[in-house]
């Protein structure tokens, strides 16, 4: 992405509210300021089902930003339960053939693990609309000077380890919710060794067990090279113990690393992160035997 690139806005899971539209105006705003062209979907806000258009008409939206030469990136704006319906409808050899990336958070989960699954390319977990919020003035320079600039702030993101002192691999996941959507579809990314991303909005202890006994059952745990959870909004609101560190301590295999961070999910300064592009994390410890060794 450069000064002058088209960008696309779509809507792939439920629409949204009339009332945000100030907040895609403000986006707007925003994008177009910093030298950005921005196409909207016509498919951005929903019924009164939360639908915006078909799933035919909202993948055909999708569909068109990246058979659209001039445009360099598409981001998601929506959130919710119904991004899974649109899988179906994606011409996947398209997407594998453009060189674009896909952004989104939440139920796009579904479609960023879809998009890895299937072609192999790297999408970016991290909701736009960060910008316009309670931490935009950060959000906003680590968006340009990431996106525009070629630095990495946006995706340098504060991590400590559970267990264990590094772990490397390909990155899958997500929203744990919706990460499960696609279990038993084609559109399941291969475990073996990856870093699983796991977080969530909403759930707590009961539902957390079920999305860990499931994983557990599947067998992601016994492939995984490593485990790094975001954060878990509602569990961390009530203060449920066990937290969720605990929790995947009692599921996870016990040779498997893992580490946390507190700016990965749902969270308005969160950072954003790769799916499907891998990635090496270090403890402390291990950042300074390395640095000693070096």
């Amino acid at each position: 992405m450069k000064q002058g690139s088209k960008i696309g806005i779509v809507c792939c899971s439920n629409g949204l509210r009339p009332e945000q539209a100030e907040t895609i105006k403000m986006l707007v705003q925003i994008l177009e300021k910093s030298g950005l062209e921005v196409d909207l979907s016509p498919y951005l806000y929903g019924d009164e089902n939360g639908q915006a258009g078909t799933a035919r008409e909202r993948a055909g939206a999708l569909m068109k930003f990246y058979e659209d030469d001039s445009v360099t990136d598409i981001f998601d704006v929506s959130g919710g339960d119904m991004a899974n319906e649109i899988l179906s409808y994606l011409d996947f050899q398209t997407i594998a053939y453009e060189k674009k990336h896909f952004w989104g958070y939440s139920d796009l989960t579904t479609i960023i693990n879809a998009i890895y699954a299937r072609t192999g390319k790297s999408s970016v977990l991290y909701q736009i609309r960060n910008l316009t919020y309670d931490h935009s003035q950060s959000q906003i320079t680590d968006f340009l000077s990431t996106t525009l600039a070629g630095a990495t702030s946006l995706y340098d993101f504060p991590y400590e380890f559970v267990r264990g002192t590094h772990m490397e691999g390909i990155v899958v996941g997500g929203n744990i919710r919706c990460l499960l959507k696609l279990a038993g579809t084609p559109y399941w990314p291969d475990m073996r060794e990856k870093i699983l991303l796991l977080e969530s909005f909403g759930g707590k202890l009961p539902q957390m067990v079920t999305y860990l006994s499931q994983l557990n059952q599947m067998g992601v745990f016994k492939k995984v090279n490593g485990i790094l959870l975001g954060t878990f909004t509602k569990m961390e609101e009530d203060n449920c113990q066990p937290d969720m560190a605990q929790l995947i301590l009692e599921f996870a295999e016990k040779k498997t690393p893992v580490a946390k961070s507190p700016l990965i999910g749902h969270g308005t300064d969160s950072k954003a992160i790769r799916i499907g592009h891998r990635l090496k994390l270090f403890s402390a410890e291990e950042n300074k035997r390395i640095y000693k060794e070096f």
